[in-house]
């Protein structure tokens, strides 16, 4: 790289940023960036610390409530945040809590046993990102209140009000600051609701009320089961193999509590949690239970004569299908790899957890041998479904130097090598393949048409997939491997779009391709490489004008812009995209310049896991439900 010697380095141009102005410069460092998920992570913040006094058994509601100009305020009836004068800053400890980065009162002062607030950065990041930020404070019979605008008071503690002694707590009231978030970005409901809902789980007694009145929609958490009602909630569409195994325990000052029920699914559902907080990316907590399960099973099964002594020990895959679990810790002192919380890395933890856990599981084996056997009679079909599956997986995998031997004939496949600028469309049907073949920019695009609808993945297991010709070819052509070879470095196509027709067939083939790619190869959409593309309905013709509406509100809008009678306007419904020919599927939804693509995301596995559970699974009744009250809201039926 090239150096500019005229740029100036001196002892001047070290820049030292000031109480929360390293926040606002650097938002990725505190809250993971500027995108919708950081400003979600912000409201988490804010309500992390109402958890740290519900863990602390001070506070039994905390209630959240986005109001319609999308400020959020959170409520708690806790100790409510010191207001005194800190000795050596000076001022008010809850000016100091607000303004001040690594300052609170979970570095060891005593004020909490176990919190998930540990570095004192979470409610002054989220104050120094805001526009504005209220808090008040009820303690000692008095109602304090401070105001801040992007990060600094307007003034100093002052007391508003009276309360009765009794009434104690904090309420937070906040307005993302939209020069740093930005104005297209606002909070999901169904986002927010589903994380109350797993910290409800995890602080057992605690009611969490959550309110927005943007669309008027509230609801209320409380579980006095805690995480075993958990794993029923996620169970609820499934056939259980025998009823939850619960341990709790705290080992050297460590609390460790694990829920785990095994059912007829193929796929595996564990989640963990480090002081109420969800660790996506797990860590020793995790580790240490997959190990303890592995072991068990094993152990059981040779001692009880379950399997033959020349089979060989059941792998973690084996031993994990059909697994649902919940694994939660309690620490006084947990490590994070960041800021944000996603993994737990305390070493000691996972001996903790695999010798607190695989006691319980071990004497639970005992107890029920009759789950014990089913359990193992899973393991069982599972180690040779797996085998099966190598077997066929090495038939698909591509493995030869000469790649261009191992791609699915009809794939017709762009000239560009680099990833980074290529684009497989994955088309529904030979009709409609044909038209993007020759519609396409063959430059960087490339075409790989399905024939008929693939396999239901949900009620398959990996064996059966590989011998599916479709599921093939889309292996194939990705060029990333599946299973235990799945590895996105191979992936040829920086983006794969889903292109499928605007009827009931073409949704469900999308249906069928998203629960492919969420259960087999999650990281392409955890990634960003996902995309479903989105062809106009309505082609629109009125003189020498044609317009192409992609939703019915468009399309009433146009009609009305025009200011003629609908009847005047040649109006075409596209159903199938082999009704356009290959300009029209090129100009409406394959040319960068003009067409929509929706980035497929996960906002929450937990919640994805349970709807295609329900969606494609085999329980009847839960997916009539769920039709019967969603009907009302259909657009675009075909009848």
């Amino acid at each position: 790289m090239a150096i500019d010697k005229n740029t100036s380095y001196d002892a001047k141009d070290i820049q030292v940023l000031e109480g929360l102005e390293a926040v606002r410069r650097r938002p990725g460092m505190y809250v993971g960036g500027t995108d919708i998920k950081a400003l979600h992570h912000l409201v988490y913040e804010v309500v992390d610390n109402s958890i740290d006094e519900a863990l602390a058994g001070v506070c039994t509601r905390i209630d959240i409530t986005i109001q319609t100009d999308s400020s959020v305020t959170v409520t708690d009836n806790g100790r409510g945040i010191p207001v005194g004068i800190h000795p050596e800053k000076k001022k008010s400890a809850l000016e100091v809590v607000m303004t001040t980065l690594h300052a609170g009162g979970k570095f060891g002062g005593g004020g909490y046993k176990v919190s998930g607030g540990l570095h004192g950065v979470g409610v002054s990041a989220v104050n120094a990102l805001s526009e504005w930020c209220e808090v008040r404070v009820r303690r000692e019979g008095q109602v304090y209140f401070q105001r801040y605008e992007r990060g600094y008071p307007q003034g100093a503690v002052k007391v508003i009000g009276k309360v009765k002694p009794e009434d104690t707590g904090t309420s937070t009231t906040y307005k993302f600051d939209p020069t740093i978030f930005g104005t297209d970005l606002d909070y999901r409901f169904d986002t927010l609701s589903q994380r109350f809902r797993e910290m409800a789980f995890v602080t057992r007694g605690t009611t969490i009320f959550f309110k927005d009145e943007r669309n008027d929609r509230e609801l209320t958490f409380y579980f006095e089961g805690g995480i075993t009602s958990f794993v029923r909630h996620l169970n609820r569409n499934r056939e259980t193999l025998h009823p939850v195994m619960y341990i709790e325990k705290e080992i050297e000052g460590i609390g460790i509590e694990a829920a785990i029920q095994f059912t007829d699914a193929y796929t595996e559902s564990v989640y963990s949690f480090a002081n109420t907080i969800n660790t996506i990316d797990g860590g020793t907590h995790l580790t240490g239970l997959r190990s303890a399960l592995t072991r068990v099973i094993n152990d059981h099964a040779r001692k009880n004569s379950l399997i033959k002594d020349s089979d060989p020990n059941f792998s973690g895959d084996d031993t994990r299908e059909g697994l649902t679990a919940i694994v939660s810790i309690k620490h006084p002192d947990p490590q994070f790899e960041s800021q944000t919380k996603v993994k737990l890395m305390n070493p000691e933890v996972q001996t903790y957890a695999q010798q607190v856990i695989g006691e319980a599981f071990a004497t639970f084996l005992e107890e029920n041998p009759q789950a014990a056997r089913s359990i193992v009679n899973k393991c069982l079909t599972s180690a040779r479904a797996r085998d099966a599956a190598r077997k066929a997986r090495d038939l698909v995998i591509r493995k030869s130097a000469l790649e261009s031997m191992t791609l699915p004939g009809k794939l017709a496949d762009c000239s560009e090598r680099d990833p980074s600028r290529t684009e497989l469309y994955i088309v529904e049907g030979d009709s409609a393949g044909g038209s993007a073949k020759q519609g396409r920019d063959r430059h960087f695009q490339a075409i790989l048409p399905l024939r008929g609808k693939i396999l239901n993945t949900e009620r398959a297991r990996l064996d059966k997939i590989l011998g599916n010709n479709e599921v093939k070819s889309l292996i194939s052509a990705l060029g990333t491997g599946i299973g235990d070879n799945f590895d996105t470095a191979g992936l040829r196509y920086g983006r794969v779009v889903i292109m499928t027709d605007a009827d009931v067939d073409g949704s469900h083939i999308r249906t069928l391709l998203l629960t492919f790619f969420f259960r087999y190869m999650q990281a392409l959409i955890d990634e960003g490489h996902l995309y479903i593309a989105q062809p106009p309905l309505y082609r629109m013709a009125y003189k020498n004008q044609v317009h192409y509406a992609y939703t019915e509100a468009e399309k009433e809008k146009h009609i009305k812009d025009l200011g003629i009678n609908a009847e005047k306007v040649n109006l075409q419904r596209y159903k199938g995209l082999g009704e356009m020919n290959p300009i029209q599927l090129w100009e409406t939804t394959m040319n960068p310049a003009n067409r929509t693509l929706l980035l497929v995301t996960i906002e929450d596995a937990a919640e994805a896991d349970r709807t295609f559970d329900m969606l494609m699974g085999d329980a009847v009744d839960p997916r009539r439900r769920f039709i019967i009250t969603h009907a009302a809201g259909v657009r675009n039926l075909d009848v």
